[in-house]
């Protein structure tokens, strides 16, 4: 594309919210418009008018990308809202650019100056074209935001609101000048993802009264987005609301939320004001009130969900009502955390895109929802931060810790890779393979992932291990003190040589799918080098090192032993499962994994004992303290309602929901036997007490199904299968059954024992 605008910046700061206009009129003697396009961007986030009506309904514009080398453009059809004299105009955000990122305190990684970049072309009947582009010729004046900022909030002052700057004609007060700033044209590409919409709106469910006179509202649910509000007062009043994930002890728990001040302030006009705070959004479910005037009633305020523009192609459900809520907590904690990048908390002063979080739960994401353009957009840059930063894949993408004025040696160690975290450059590729069966991601992508191995293989010990330089390792270990998530059981060396073979095999699986002969030779090398090495380093007669569930789980689904290794690692994985009370005992390297790791080794009862298991820490326990998304912590909240003393502490955090994945494909019984669906296994394998589970998924073949029911000894299974697609349907103590497309309906008698976990 041909760039004939400018990156133009207001004359003044404007409150760190401006509006640009450009007034202008079609060209004549070229005959009807056939077609107008806008092209649109920003340095922060940027909404768009033309004649005073909205070109889109997407909001915060273009999202965060590594600016630095990458900056997206958004483009519309805006045919229909053109006349004869126009108006083009933009109000900027600081959004991501211009506002605060990370803990330190500090924003504006990325430059001081918000900017505005636009060309519409305009095509005749003729064949000509007329340009209307971002230059020294806009005008920019003040907006009704008096502040905003992702983290803290918005303050608006609808008495400063006067729409008529988007219509021809406007000469408003204090309006001034634009300059161009110093942009290179190279960073803009198209988006890959979706933009970011509003998806869903909730009523109010409650409204009360705390015992220190706070007003309280509850939306029912923890979402991510802002509220809209609908009030009239007398002109200057000031509403003000603060947002929060939980209460605590009946008081709005705002400790979590750390600097971040999750607050927006209304300034009233004095009539009948509709206020959305669309430069800044929260993670929420209860709001406190003040100031609000008169009685406030349920119909003032609504809760708008925003997120990346998804389609649901996953579901399940099962005869187990905590089971069925776990999944939503599930689904509801992504929707969140899936706006524009794959953030791990949408709250507090943090919200970043960490890797680690993503190549933990890209299974699931990329079966709940339609995840493929999402996540390759967000692959880019970590391919480019990448590049700049000697093959190291960080722990958040985009990287913004590498910003922060502090010593990040006292914290995280010299940066470099780090296991699971840095595999995200492998893990989630492949995932994205596997789900919708497109190798152009692997070859996209296949720099990065031999990248990160190498930089792996660089970092091993003398002995082969990668246990020299910083790792997380098992991070959040149920068992670790709340100051210090990082003082886990398992053994970080086992954990990290572990991923690094796991990654050794995906990069060299890739190389030969993708015909690269001398790639696969080299990685299917390191691969067994870095086997031999956990062999010799770690495993005695089937005992692994740390004798913990994280390692037996990784060990074991990783493919790391031996046969007869493995089976003596089962019967333990399963026996500390036991003596752990089937409560959780495992983090972040070994939740993805342990219920995998127990079913291959023959032990899915303990599986669903774990899955179902209510007291804390487990999966199910939140859901009794009655969360309605999944949390960052085990025990976020404590039985009695008090908030985890540790320093961060999120209720909105996805990574402990991967393991729906396994829900999906043991408990619902649907699975890929070829990337993509192209043939699939349907193998349900009941267990827990339930008696009856279901889950479809829309793949690329067409929609497949699966519902069984257990009956006593009779197990019923209905599924289907897309026309063209094949399969295997797999039944406990029955021979395989080959599917071809169509439904199909199986009534068998299974095993006394399955079925039977309570």
């Amino acid at each position: 594309m041909t760039w004939h605008a400018q990156m133009i910046a207001a004359d003044e700061d404007f409150a760190g919210a401006p509006l640009l206009r450009r007034e202008f009129s079609l060209e004549v003697g070229h005959g009807a418009v056939t077609r107008a396009t806008l092209t649109l961007t920003a340095q922060g986030v940027a909404e768009a008018w033309l004649n005073g009506r909205a070109v889109s309904d997407d909001v915060l514009t273009p999202g965060w990308s590594s600016y630095e080398w990458r900056l997206r453009y958004a483009t519309y059809d805006v045919t229909a809202l053109l006349e004869d004299t126009s108006v083009l105009g933009v109000a900027l955000g600081k959004g991501w650019f211009g506002g605060r990122l990370g803990w330190s305190g500090k924003g504006s990684w990325y430059g001081d100056t918000l900017g505005a970049f636009a060309q519409l072309e305009v095509e005749f009947e003729d064949g000509s074209t007329q340009l209307v582009v971002t230059d020294d010729a806009w005008a920019s004046g003040p907006s009704a935001v008096l502040a905003n900022d992702l983290y803290d909030g918005e303050t608006i002052d609808a008495r400063l609101r006067d729409d008529s700057w988007k219509l021809p004609g406007f000469s408003g007060e204090g309006w001034t000048g634009v300059h161009a700033l110093e942009f290179d044209t190279a960073k803009l590409k198209p988006y890959i993802g979706p933009s970011v919409k509003r998806w869903a709106s909730l009523p109010v469910h409650e409204i009360s009264t705390s015992s220190s006179g706070k007003t309280l509202v509850d939306f029912g649910q923890n979402l991510v987005g802002w509220i809209k509000v609908r009030v009239q007062g007398p002109a200057g009043a000031e509403v003000t609301i603060r947002h929060a994930e939980v209460l605590e002890h009946g008081e709005l728990g705002v400790r979590p939320l750390r600097t971040a001040e999750a607050t927006d302030r209304y300034i009233l006009s004095g009539g009948a004001d509709e206020f959305e705070p669309t430069f800044t959004f929260h993670g929420f479910r209860y709001a406190e009130v003040s100031g609000w005037p008169g009685e406030l009633k349920a119909e003032d305020l609504t809760a708008i969900a925003v997120g990346s523009e998804l389609t649901r192609i996953g579901e399940f459900s099962s005869s187990d009502p905590l089971l069925n809520q776990f999944h939503e907590n599930v689904v509801w904690g992504m929707r969140g955390n899936f706006l524009d990048v794959p953030t791990d908390c949408p709250q507090r002063d943090e919200r970043l895109g960490w890797t680690g979080d993503i190549a933990a739960f890209a299974p699931t994401a990329a079966y709940l929802y339609d995840v493929d353009a999402f996540l390759s957009d967000w692959l880019v840059d970590l391919d480019l931060e990448q590049q700049h930063h000697d093959g190291i894949v960080g722990f958040v993408i985009p990287d913004v810790l590498k910003f922060h004025d502090r010593d990040r040696s006292s914290e995280f160690g010299e940066p470099d890779s780090t296991a699971i975290w840095s595999d995200a450059a492998v893990w989630v590729p492949w995932t994205l393979y596997q789900a919708y069966g497109d190798e152009e991601v692997l070859a996209r992508q296949f720099g990065s992932m031999t990248s990160h191995v190498r930089r792996v293989k660089a970092l091993l010990s003398p002995t082969g291990v990668w246990d020299a330089n910083f790792q997380f390792g098992d991070w959040l270990d149920p068992d670790a003190p709340p100051e210090n998530p990082a003082a886990a059981k398992a053994d970080k060396g086992v954990v990290a040589t572990a991923c690094a073979y796991h990654s050794a095999r995906i990069v060299a699986d890739t190389a030969a799918l993708l015909g690269r002969a001398e790639e696969e030779a080299e990685f299917r090398a390191i691969a067994e080098d870095l086997r031999a090495a956990f062999d010799r380093e770690y495993v005695r007669d089937g005992v692994v090192k740390s004798d913990c569930t994280t390692v037996y789980a990784l060990a074991i689904q990783f493919g790391l032993l031996d046969a007869g290794d493995e089976e003596v690692a089962g019967e333990r994985l399963a026996e500390l499962a036991a003596e752990a009370g089937y409560r959780i005992s495992t983090g972040f390297a070994g939740t993805p994994f342990i219920a995998d790791a127990l079913t291959k080794t023959g032990h899915t009862e303990v599986a669903y004992r774990l899955l179902l298991e209510k007291e804390c820490p487990s999966w199910l326990y939140p859901v009794t303290m009655g969360a309605t998304t999944v949390w960052e912590r085990w025990d976020s909240m404590l039985p009695d309602g008090t908030i985890n003393p540790g320093e961060m502490t999120s209720f909105n955090h996805y990574a402990l929901g991967a393991v729906a994945d396994w829900m999906h494909r043991v408990v619902g019984g649907l699975a890929p036997l070829k990337p993509g669906y192209a043939s699939v296994l349907v193998a349900p394998q009941p267990g827990g007490g339930l008696t009856e589970a279901a889950t479809s998924l829309e793949t690329p073949q067409g929609r497949v199904s699966v519902r069984w029911s257990l009956d006593g000894d009779l197990l019923t299974v209905d599924a289907e299968l897309p026309e063209g697609v094949d399969g295997i349907l797999r039944l406990p103590g029955r021979d395989d059954q080959h599917l071809s497309g169509g439904p199909i309906s199986v009534t068998a008698e299974i095993p006394a024992s399955v079925g039977a976990v309570r």
